[in-house]
């Protein structure tokens, strides 16, 4: 299993931008997906994620780092297997390097954690 991050980028404070995570491979089943960000002299930090439901009519649920409720937004195109993260009015703060990471079952290997290289976020005020 891979995944692929891109987007990111140099906005000023107030602006946005898009991160789109790409997930391949043979046969799997993504049990969660999210962002998480590191930004330099700070620990990484979760900031969105996507948890599979458990059941036929359970469509799992999506969660946001509090700091960016309202502001991010996450989406998945399952049919592509991409998830994207909208960043809107975003604030110098969220300057760090953003990381897609996944939970990931595959026929071949089991479940695993993966991660996709990060992507640089630079907000100026």
């Amino acid at each position: 299993v891979q995944l692929q991050a891109s987007g990111g980028g140099s906005v000023q404070a107030g602006g946005s931008l898009n991160l789109s995570c790409a997930v391949s491979g043979d046969t799997f089943v993504i049990n969660r997906i999210g962002w998480f960000r590191q930004a330099p002299g700070n620990q990484r930090e979760w900031v969105a994620s996507f948890i599979r439901g458990g059941g036929f009519h359970d469509v799992g649920s999506i969660n946001y780092l509090d700091s960016v409720k309202g502001r991010f937004l996450f989406s998945r195109d399952n049919a592509k297997n991409i998830v994207t993260l909208q960043m809107n009015h975003l604030r110098s703060e969220d300057t760090a390097v953003y990381y897609c990471g996944a939970n990931v079952w595959t026929a071949s290997m089991g479940t695993f954690n993966y991660e996709g290289q990060g992507t640089q976020v630079t907000v100026s005020s």
